[in-house]
């Protein structure tokens, strides 16, 4: 791995530390993951294999993603207050982020450190015909779960807005929108 590769994969998985303190839901909070992932696709996302079954490894990496972005997005707490909307990741989501992401980073530290020879024969096995399909898979899995969790985010964000803010004082022990963990 060389040093741009660790240094995306380590932001990328810093993202959510960031949320694990509560902070305000802005633009930012949008542009900087989005930011991150268009860069990654940009330096490794040259092309998308589709011979053999190297779409069905991209499909099945891309569904993780979406899953891991989704269930990601659910377990983020997010609450208005005094006219802003506040996101704070919870320990759930925080596993799930890291799962994701660390999960490319393991892989690629793993193949660079001997699993080689493995991802040859399985991709020999299954017809995935190139290494390109390996990297394509994983970064379209990484842009696929932070996209899908941040769209998850601004849709239950828009239902936060909508529900009748509470007065300042005691908060119920439940909100409907809160699943943190």
């Amino acid at each position: 791995m060389t040093t741009t590769d660790w240094i995306t994969d380590i932001a990328l998985v810093l993202v959510v530390f960031r949320q694990l303190r509560e902070g305000r839901l802005d633009l930012r909070s949008y542009l900087v993951p989005l930011g991150i992932v268009a860069f990654v696709a940009s330096q490794y996302l040259h092309t998308v294999p589709s011979a053999g079954n190297d779409l069905v490894l991209i499909g099945a990496l891309v569904a993780a993603g979406a899953a891991l972005g989704v269930a990601g997005g659910v377990y983020t707490r997010i609450r208005g207050a005094d006219g802003h909307l506040f996101i704070k990741a919870g320990a759930v989501s925080a596993v799930l982020w890291v799962l994701g992401m660390g999960a490319r980073m393991g892989f690629q530290v793993w193949v660079d450190h001997g699993g080689a020879d493995d991802v040859g024969r399985f991709s020999a096995t299954h017809d995935i015909t190139t290494s390109q399909a390996w990297v394509a898979a994983f970064v379209l899995m990484a842009l696929t779960e932070v996209v899908t969790r941040l769209a998850t985010i601004f849709v239950r964000s828009r239902l936060v807005i909508r529900e009748p803010q509470l007065p300042a004082g005691p908060r119920p022990a439940v909100a409907a929108l809160d699943r943190t963990v």
